[in-house]
């Protein structure tokens, strides 16, 4: 079951209404979406103990003409580290964030934020993409396309130095899960492996994503004091839950088997450092019954149940 006061803590909600390093508006949506599908109500039903702290500024994605390398740098890096301040702000007490966005350069603001507290803090990184930027074959200049090139010490210095020296995360500590294979070239396997990040992709993630899970925590726990888990849902087939931001359809990979993962990488334990919540779109479900499902699965995986 979720924490409860007294033990190793309760989580704080904070929303992080931002699109600013993302391909179009829209995942500035997600935090009120999540809100008003009920996603705290359900929380505390299934007995997890959750405050909600509000929400950032944030900020809106706008077209950028003027920089093609590294669009909406300076709200992206503003928003990183509102969220690094809100972050340690929690981390420093016995209670753990639950950071709702958003796009994926929010992980960059929660990392830096958590270093504060834990210099040696990991991060399970549940995504579809390698988020490498130019080494993925990305060279969009959307930000949230190059979130673990900027963790790992490359990049615009606004981010790469949001802890100060780079790295932000050791390489040794991420692993990443559910990598569709599709999303990055071979320089980019190749600069991950000559890195020391460990990665499993999506066909080897579905054969046994309990399992993945289980390795990933090993692998952090034998470097990290505390654990941060990124959940990206277009590590969903978007023909299985069509929410994600940039979709990502036949990858293979069910909501199912995601929140089986989840539910071991959230499992109540007291490295368990953060939640972040990344591109949920909520106009691709006018209708909000993907978002119910979505909702679901998270209520499920933080309760473990």
């Amino acid at each position: 079951m979720g924490h409860g006061p007294g033990e190793e803590g309760e989580w704080v909600l904070i929303g992080v209404p931002t699109s600013a390093g993302a391909h179009h508006a829209g995942q500035d949506r997600a935090p009120a979406a999540l809100r008003a599908a009920g996603f705290i109500e359900r929380l505390r039903a299934a007995g997890v103990s959750i405050t909600d702290a509000g929400d950032l500024p944030g900020a809106v994605f706008a077209v950028d003409h003027l920089n093609p390398r590294a669009r909406n740098l300076a709200s992206v890096a503003r928003v990183a580290r509102e969220v690094a301040h809100a972050v340690e702000s929690v981390a420093r007490t016995p209670n753990r964030p639950l950071v709702v966005g958003g796009d994926c350069t929010i992980t960059l603001g929660v990392v830096a934020g958590l270093r504060r507290v834990d210099p040696a803090v990991g991060l399970a990184y549940v995504d579809a993409d390698a988020d490498l930027g130019d080494l993925s074959g990305d060279a969009s200049g959307i930000l949230d396309a190059a979130g673990i090139w900027h963790l790992l010490g490359h990049g615009e210095p606004e981010l790469a130095r949001l802890a100060g020296a780079p790295p932000l995360l050791d390489p040794a500590r991420l692993v990443m899960l559910g990598l569709d294979p599709r999303e990055i070239s071979t320089a980019g396997r190749e600069f991950l492996t000559d890195a020391g990040v460990r990665y499993i992709e999506g066909p080897q993630f579905m054969v046994d994503p309990k399992a993945a899970a289980v390795e990933a925590l090993a692998a952090l726990g034998n470097v990290s004091q505390s654990i941060a888990v990124h959940f990206d849902v277009d590590v969903v087939d978007s023909g299985d839950l069509p929410l994600g931001n940039f979709p990502h359809y036949n990858s293979g990979v069910s909501l199912a088997a995601v929140t089986s993962c989840l539910r071991v990488l959230l499992a109540d334990h007291p490295s368990r450092a953060a939640l972040v919540l990344t591109e949920v779109n909520p106009s691709y479900d006018p209708g909000g019954g993907q978002l119910d499902r979505y909702t679901d699965a998270l209520v499920s995986a933080i309760a473990g149940e």
